[in-house]
């Protein structure tokens, strides 16, 4: 009997300008003079946040389509991929700028790789500073039929459970659209709640250890479910390995102070399987298949689990590991069929 082949759909592929003039022909002349003039033309990526001699950072991000397709679609790649382009994250603090930086990298995702190439899916991204014009973008083009996701950044001013942003969290939700938290942010803004790291390793492991915890502890605590039932949030590039032991922590303190959220009516492991989904690179599990094997029971891995190869960044063999520990049924959910689901792809 001849295999079925499964459809594997990459939930995260990155994409980059070259440099920020790439933006120009989707910027009024104003913005395209703000970003020569004020020196910006030349750092078109997260400042620091992927450094070049870095094993996890990989080689540089395909800049063309043709170059996504030489190097990783046409290569081994999978059936349909999910862009996600993190340029805007490290927006200076002018939320005008920012506004129009997110529209055009929305209008360039759309004219140079969408419309170039079957296969691919984008994650829209929005200002982070003013949640009218992120709304307003939302609304503008929230409902292209192969914009899947509202892309934001882990690291931010206010959590994401905070009420400030739910008119954001709403536009996303009513029109299908899953939110994605991915990794990295802010540059100005320290990832723990003791101040600025000193060193990339402590920067680098904040992002799954601290930041994106306190995401999922404040969406659910603060009643964004509750609110809006149909909300779908992907945590991408921020590992998997340690949900299981926050929720245990999480339902055990509940518990006790329950009085404070009478808004949350189910164990907060509970509203996590209905809402969230985990991206599968990086995955920091042990090296003893047994033991892996474990790790994914604890998560309900098939359930879980979206798969994403994080292209064209390298997070080692943790990712191998992981397929080779799943039943055949778990690992066509993870390849293919949660993000075909998750993201309405059918």
């Amino acid at each position: 009997m001849t295999a079925v082949q499964t459809a594997v759909v990459d939930t995260d592929v990155h994409c980059s300008p070259k440099a920020l003039s790439d933006f120009s022909p989707y910027l009024d002349g104003y913005w395209r003079g703000y970003i020569t003039d004020g020196g910006l033309a030349l750092s078109p990526t997260q400042g620091g946040a992927y450094p070049q001699a870095a094993p996890t950072s990989g080689s540089s991000a395909a800049t063309s389509v043709e170059q996504l397709r030489e190097g990783f679609l046409d290569v081994a790649g999978p059936q349909l991929a999910v862009l996600n382009c993190t340029t805007s994250f490290h927006c200076n603090r002018n939320p005008y700028y920012e506004a129009a930086l997110c529209r055009a990298v929305n209008d360039w995702l759309v004219a140079e790789w969408l419309e170039r190439d079957d296969r691919l899916r984008a994650s829209m991204v929005v200002p982070t500073l003013d949640t009218a014009a992120a709304v307003a973008e939302i609304e503008r083009i929230g409902e292209h039929p192969r914009i899947v996701q509202v892309l934001l950044p882990v690291r931010t001013d206010a959590p994401w459970g905070n009420v400030r942003h739910r008119p954001l969290l709403r536009a996303a939700a009513e029109r299908g659209l899953v939110v994605g938290l991915h990794a990295w942010g802010r540059i100005g803004n320290a990832p723990t709640s003791s101040g600025m790291t000193h060193t990339y390793l402590e920067d680098y492991l904040a992002n799954s250890q601290i930041i994106v915890q306190a995401q999922v502890t404040s969406l659910i605590t603060e009643g964004v479910f509750a609110q809006l039932p149909d909300l779908r949030v992907t945590l991408l590039e921020c590992g998997f390995s340690w949900l299981p032991t926050l929720l245990w922590r999480f339902d055990k303190d509940w518990k006790g102070v329950w009085r404070e959220v009478p808004w949350l009516d189910a164990k907060p492991s509970e509203t996590a399987r209905r809402h969230l989904r985990l991206t599968t690179a990086p995955a920091h599990l042990p090296r003893d298949p047994g033991q892996v094997r474990e790790a994914l029971d604890l998560l309900d891995a098939g359930l879980m689990l979206l798969y994403a190869s994080d292209h064209p960044h390298d997070h080692g063999s943790g990712g191998e590991r992981l397929l080779a520990a799943l039943t055949d049924e778990e690992r066509e959910r993870v390849l293919g069929g949660n993000a075909a689901d998750w993201y309405a792809l059918g």
